[in-house]
């Protein structure tokens, strides 16, 4: 008997087993990923995170499950929270955003969520590395250029208010004249960077989205930050202080046309005055 002609249809015949097999595989994990979905949207994040995990498993080719394995434990981070168990979701949450961004450098969501969970374990330089990776790609995302301009706020406002604790002082949010010219010099060698990188990307935020809101009061914010710079200059308090007052008036504005517009839109177009 000649057994060689058999040789390639057994080898066809476990080609076709082992792709009805992967087949079989892929739509389990499909399951589980719609079953991970209707957790995550009822926000049990942990049962979320098993279905998700069983998906990968199932079909390691999944890059959906793998986005939203990583967004599943990005919810369960606790802003702020130093606890090596919070931390240890927030890194596995990144790990999972850098898998995709290994794929695809350019992801915008694996870079925006990067970003936020660096914001919320404090890392926040890491945070703004992300946040102008956003931009690099997207000129035009107004919100990356807010969340920017507010991290360098958080940081200036820290360095000022601990600068100032030193000098026996805490701060008046209207230029602190009464600082020693020691500690004066110090929170200009600190926030001057900050405050001018901020106020680059908060008005650009605003030039991106005239009635941006939030921008507007965070520039009203930095203005008095960069009061604090001036060392106790009267005319360029008052300057920088008039600057930001301006600003909150900006504001107040933008949340009026903001309000109107939900209006209109709530009430199919027609605006009570």
């Amino acid at each position: 008997m000649k057994f060689t002609p058999r040789i390639p249809v057994t080898a066809a015949m476990l080609a076709l087993l082992l792709g009805s097999a992967t087949g079989c595989e892929k739509l389990k994990s499909r399951d589980q990923l719609v079953k991970g979905v209707q957790a995550f949207k009822n926000a049990r994040y942990e049962d979320a995170v098993d279905h998700f995990q069983n998906a990968i498993r199932l079909d390691p080719t999944s890059t959906d499950a793998k986005l939203y394995l990583a967004t599943a434990y990005s919810y369960q981070v606790v802003p702020n929270l130093d606890s090596p168990e919070n931390l240890k979701i927030a890194q596995n949450a990144i790990n999972g955003f850098q898998e995709v961004l290994s794929r695809d450098p350019n992801d915008l969501t694996a870079l925006r969520q990067i970003a936020s969970i660096d914001r919320n374990i404090k890392k926040l330089d890491e945070a703004k590395v992300y946040e102008k990776k956003v931009i690099a790609i997207d000129p035009n995302d107004a919100e990356a250029h807010y969340t920017v301009g507010v991290v360098d706020w958080m940081q200036a406002y820290k360095n000022a208010i601990t600068i100032l604790a030193a000098d026996g002082k805490t701060d008046d949010g209207n230029g602190n004249v009464k600082m020693s010219k020691g500690a004066c010099q110090k929170i200009q060698a600190a926030n001057t960077p900050l405050v001018t990188e901020g106020l680059d990307y908060l008005n650009k935020a605003v030039d991106i989205n005239r009635s941006y809101e939030e921008a507007m009061t965070y520039l009203n914010l930095m203005y008095r930050r960069k009061a604090d710079l001036d060392c106790g200059n009267g005319d360029a308090v008052k300057t920088d202080l008039a600057q930001a007052d301006s600003w909150t008036q900006k504001a107040m504005g933008a949340r009026k046309e903001n309000e109107q517009k939900k209006e209109q839109k709530a009430g199919g177009g027609v605006v009570m005055q």
